[in-house]
């Protein structure tokens, strides 16, 4: 409760459009290629013409810099993450978004490998 010298901080609220508004009632679907670190960039080959939902035009707009991952792209636009990857499914598949499965972790080297080449250098080098 605050007193009548203190300032009233501002209430958050709720966003205008459901999630499900915005994608058309749709759910994920199970054969879905979109994990939180898989890299979208918009297509070279995308179309100029077309209508676009404003969601599609932000995320058209978030990937024009460059690769972002699915998480980052639905931190930046403060929705669901199913609701990104819907979205980013539609624009994929119409020719909007390039997709790119993330650089895999390096693999370890085999640590016998690694003294031999440390040893070598040593007795070589000093």
């Amino acid at each position: 409760m605050t007193t009548p010298d203190e300032p009233e901080l501002e209430q958050e609220t709720t966003p205008l459009v459901r999630p499900y508004v915005i994608t058309n009632g749709r759910e994920l679907l199970d054969d879905n290629d979109f994990s939180l670190i898989t890299l979208i960039t918009v297509s070279e080959n995308a179309p100029q013409n077309g209508f676009l939902d404003p969601e599609k035009r932000r995320l058209m707009e978030l990937c024009s810099g460059g690769f972002l991952s699915v998480a980052e792209i639905a931190g930046h636009t403060h929705l669901p993450v199913g609701v990104v990857k819907i979205l980013l499914h539609d624009l994929t598949a119409e020719g909007y978004l390039y997709t790119r499965a993330p650089i895999p972790p390096a693999k370890r080297v085999d640590r016998q490998i690694l003294e031999e080449v440390l040893n070598g250098l040593q007795a070589r080098f000093g």
